[in-house]
C-alpha cells in the first residue's frame, strides 16, 4: 500500500513540475508577429516633431502619421474631448486656437 502511494505521488510531482517547466519562446516574437500583420509598429512621436509650430491640415497629419509608423492619426484641438483609451500605435497632432500645431504625441 505505501508503494502504491508513493507512486501517485511520484507521479503527481511529475505532473507539477512539468506544469512549471518554460518553453524556449519567448513573448517577442508574438509582439513582432502583431506589428508585422498590421504593417506598422508603436508610433514614435519624435519622428514627427517636424510639424510643430505649422498649421494642423488633412496633408501633415498623413505625413506625420507615416513617419512615425503609426496606424492611425488625429488633430486634436485646444477644447475637444478625448477619451480615456490609450493606443500605442496613433500619432496625435494637438493644435491651439489658430490650429497650428504645438505638441506631438502617441496615445
Amino acid at each position: 500500500m505505501p508503494w502504491k502511494h508513493a507512486s501517485s505521488g511520484l507521479v503527481m510531482l511529475a505532473a507539477v513540475l512539468a506544469g512549471c517547466s518554460s518553453t524556449s519562446e519567448t513573448s517577442k516574437p508574438a509582439e513582432s508577429a502583431v506589428a508585422t500583420e498590421s504593417g506598422h509598429s508603436r508610433c514614435d512621436a519624435g519622428a514627427a516633431q517636424f510639424a510643430v509650430g505649422k498649421p494642423a491640415s488633412a496633408a501633415l497629419l498623413e505625413q506625420a502619421r507615416v513617419k512615425a509608423g503609426a496606424q492611425t492619426a488625429r488633430v486634436l484641438g485646444p477644447n475637444d474631448m478625448v477619451t480615456l483609451e490609450y493606443r500605442s500605435d496613433r500619432l496625435n497632432l494637438n493644435t491651439d486656437q489658430a490650429t497650428t500645431v504645438n505638441r506631438v504625441n502617441c496615445g
